[in-house]
């Protein structure tokens, strides 16, 4: 089986293709604008470009013709989006047509599984939790508005050109060697610094009354290949834990496996124009077609990401961002 993974160098990218390497009979293959991966140790042929290349992308396509494609690569950043909402809305949208039309002009009968987020449900338009697939999107920020964009486009490729496209929309999923502008590496990567007296014992935060759906990045992974094989290709399937955790939990649970006394601070630079104060998302569908559920206790995720820090740190790379 040829398998694809776009931004195979990013975040959950490295953790799918180490992953799918466990699994024989696949060949593994990567596009990534970038020719380093985050630490991450697996085998795949990855051509470095530029998905916003339409040429390119129908050049790979053509060469590889694979069997399945996990479409991964974009910009995640919400806080990004806020201040880069085109380039957001591009990188997130137009890798995806240029990958579709690539398909449906070379006649490819691919397994697509198109990545967007938990971000196109709102409490502007859903009024309860859990969110469940079938209920309105609603772009409530920039980056929203690109993934509803990005699963609209989904399903209608799927509708006007038979493409065999399933869409995820995963809840916040961390673990180690996620960047530090998401909130458990943000936390876990202060309290390290702290611990090696390279930073006053402080931890900076933003909104700490919301509450988050948290899933390991392994776990996510493992979700998306169980769906490329099973799902249902024009539907949708929510993937987390399917319950609310307020991020002040996270925190507190974080401060606790610390070595040293952390003291904490509002910083209105981390705070959102407009943050949900609720968001979960109901995994009943995904649970019974496909039969995954999350494995990785919380606690554990929490641990390996301040354990993955603390060796940064200790290797002098604490105060670099990488990926």
């Amino acid at each position: 089986m040829r398998v694809l993974i776009t931004g195979i160098n990013g975040f959950a990218g490295g953790y799918l293709a180490t992953y799918l390497n466990q699994k024989q009979s696949t060949t593994l293959y990567g596009i990534d604008i970038s020719p380093k991966g985050l630490g991450s140790e697996f085998e795949a042929e990855v051509f470095v470009g530029d998905l916003l290349d339409e040429a390119f992308v129908k050049k790979v396509l053509a060469q590889i013709r694979p069997d399945a494609i996990y479409h991964l690569a974009g910009q995640a950043s919400v806080s990004s989006a806020w201040t880069q909402p085109w380039r957001t809305f591009e990188l997130n949208v137009h890798p995806q047509l240029n990958l579709f039309k690539g398909m449906a002009e070379l006649g490819l009968e691919t397994r697509f599984l198109s990545v967007t987020s938990s971000k196109v449900y709102s409490h502007a338009c859903n009024a309860k939790v859990p969110f469940v697939e079938d209920e309105p999107i609603c772009p409530d920020n920039p980056y929203s508005l690109s993934k509803v964009t990005e699963d609209l486009m989904a399903f209608q490729y799927h509708l006007s050109h038979n493409l065999r496209v399933i869409r995820a929309r995963p809840f916040n999923h961390i673990g180690p060697r996620q960047r530090p502008d998401f909130v458990t590496a943000a936390f876990a990567r202060q309290i390290a610094l702290a611990e090696a007296g390279l930073t006053p014992p402080l931890v900076k935060v933003g909104n700490l009354s919301a509450a988050r759906d948290f899933s390991d990045v392994r776990d996510v992974v493992r979700a998306y290949v169980m769906l490329i094989e099973k799902g249902r290709p024009g539907e949708a399937y929510n993937i987390g834990s399917g319950r609310a955790v307020v991020i002040q939990d996270i925190l507190d649970k974080l401060i606790a496996l610390s070595r040293i006394e952390i003291k904490v601070e509002q910083d209105p630079e981390r705070m959102r124009p407009v943050d949900q104060i609720l968001s979960y998302g109901d995994t009943g569908k995904i649970k019974r077609e496909i039969g995954w559920q999350p494995e990785i206790p919380l606690e554990d995720t929490l641990a390996n990401i301040l354990n993955y820090w603390r060796k940064q740190t200790s290797e002098g790379a604490g105060e670099r961002v990488s990926g």
